[in-house]
């Protein structure tokens, strides 16, 4: 059974069970007063209770914070700080998905600045504004196998005010160490797994396709996807499969290393969409990865057939891809359409202006602007892969 350790981009355990010395990890860390950071239904599960008896039983003084939902918002993030300050806390663990560790960073960084969240946000040096010294350390637990956010320097928040995502960074957000326990992640449920592996794929696919100079990030994407394709159906039809949900947690995590060269028109939208529906992040940018690809076609052919290549695809181009990505979804049940889930093009003119201004949309092969974006966003809604 797998169990490792790598310095490679933070401190990562590899193994199952691996979070059963969550203790002594924190302890390793300087945090002995830890906030963990969590989701309201995590919060009464077994895996965190355990968590929290084996911090106490360490002599930890461990609080919980679980006010964090599915896309976290500013408001989540108030109150976390709130709880962290109270409770004189020196240390944050993150424990749940990519919102709960999204909003744990976040927290983490502001909870002792003088400024408040929305200065932090990855625009120009803002995070120069921020006083490094003070940002708290955090362990990353992540219980699903999905946004990577465990080895982030952001965080996606939503400003509830504006309904737009923001991302918040500093570099030393980054937790200190994670903790990749795929005894975590069993007992997903089919949707979630799906959900979240093709975001993990949405990750790799973006970062491979922009058009950035980062031939590491390239080929941490190119494995990362090879892995995806193997164990993704797997972990979906058998959940207790320790080996397939090990997998993808790394590569869940690798897609978050690589996406520092750039993500896409898949995120832009999905961004945009996530703000004003409050839907799924990897569901959207499953159900809106053929139509990225797609518009996206003339510019990323060559990489394609390269991807075909590595995964070894009956057809070695473009049309090789995009049949497996087809197959894919419709072996994890995952919608054709952003209809069948509840989202209409009504407000196709706004979707596309916000995502033509998402940070995401910078690092997409093409340049698209607002109209085109509402273009893909529409094509999204009614199924039509034909343009």
């Amino acid at each position: 059974m797998l169990k490792t350790h790598w310095h490679y981009p933070t401190a990562i355990t590899v193994g199952e069970h691996c979070s059963d010395q969550l203790a002594q990890y924190c302890k390793d860390a300087d945090i002995h007063k830890p906030l963990m950071v969590t989701d309201p239904v995590l919060a009464d599960s077994k895996m965190v209770r355990n968590a929290l008896a084996q911090c106490r039983l360490a002599d930890l003084e461990i609080q919980i914070f679980h006010g964090v939902q599915g896309n976290p918002t500013g408001q989540n993030v108030e109150a976390g700080i709130h709880h962290y300050l109270e409770g004189k806390h020196d240390g944050i663990i993150a424990f749940g998905g990519g919102s709960s560790i999204d909003a744990a960073k976040a927290i983490a960084l502001a909870a002792n600045q003088s400024l408040p969240l929305w200065e932090f946000e990855d625009k120009g040096d803002n995070w120069q504004k921020a006083d490094a010294k003070v940002i708290a350390p955090v362990i990353a637990i992540p219980t699903t196998a999905g946004t990577g956010s465990e080895v982030g320097r952001a965080a996606v928040i939503t400003d509830e005010n504006q309904q737009l995502k923001k991302i918040i960074f500093h570099p030393k957000m980054m937790p200190a160490h994670v903790l990749l326990d795929p005894s975590l992640s069993t007992a997903l449920p089919q949707p979630l797994t799906a959900a979240t592996g093709m975001d993990a794929l949405s990750h790799n696919l973006e970062a491979f396709c922009s058009p950035s100079y980062h031939p590491m990030a390239d080929a941490i994407s190119l494995e990362a996807m090879r892995m995806i394709m193997h164990y993704l159906p797997v972990a979906y039809l058998d959940g207790n499969n320790v080996q397939a949900r090990t997998q993808m947690l790394v590569a869940s995590t690798m897609g978050a290393t690589a996406f520092q060269k750039g993500l896409g028109a898949m995120h832009a939208i999905a961004h945009s969409l996530g703000a004003v529906y409050n839907q799924h992040h990897g569901l959207l940018n499953a159900v809106l990865m053929p139509y990225v690809l797609t518009a996206n076609r003339p510019r990323i052919n060559e990489k394609m057939a390269r991807l075909s290549r590595y995964l070894a695809l009956p057809k070695s181009d473009f049309d090789g891809v995009m049949a497996w990505v087809l197959s894919l979804r419709e072996e994890l049940a995952i919608p054709h359409t952003l209809v069948e889930i509840g989202i209409d093009n009504q407000q196709a003119q706004r979707i596309g202006e916000m995502a033509a201004a998402d940070a995401a949309a910078a690092g997409n092969p093409v340049s698209f602007d607002a109209a085109q974006y509402a273009d893909i966003f529409c094509h999204a809604v009614s199924g039509n892969l034909t343009d």
